[in-house]
């Protein structure tokens, strides 16, 4: 029978939860924005963020989940600046060269595919070569 070589992650319980709450704020976040309550909806920005920048340090010593999390954290930002865009009125006016303000949000949002094009292009192969070298 042969041995598993996978790699565990484990996720120590106060962590865990510090995610759960995270999911609870993007929620109310998300669930604001489509009702249209503005003052909740910007509040909500503050506790998402931090929650996913927060994981995003803890979690910076594996190169996978550095990616994936600092991704979440941008598609906060993005679609933060994107509800802030609707609830202000300039989504659809054009706010530099002809771009509106919802455009504007890809800005993060590429940001963070940026992040991963490097993860999966570049950082998980070398991962991939180290962990092949040092099995032979």
């Amino acid at each position: 029978m042969a041995a598993n070589t996978d790699s565990l992650y484990t996720i120590p319980a106060r962590f865990r939860r510090m995610e759960n709450m995270h999911i609870l704020f993007w929620l109310l976040k998300d669930i604001s924005w489509c009702l249209f309550w503005k003052e909740l909806g910007i509040a909500m920005i503050i506790p998402t963020l931090t929650i996913a920048i927060v994981i995003s340090w803890r979690t910076r010593h594996i190169a996978s989940e550095l990616a994936h999390n600092l991704a979440v954290a941008f598609w906060i930002s993005a679609n933060s600046f994107w509800m802030i865009s609707e609830f202000l009125g300039f989504d659809e006016q054009s706010v530099w060269m002809g771009i509106t303000g919802k455009q504007l949000s890809l800005i993060p949002f590429i940001a963070g595919v940026l992040i991963l094009l490097y993860y999966y292009l570049l950082q998980r192969p070398s991962e991939i070569r180290e962990k092949h070298t040092t099995t032979l």
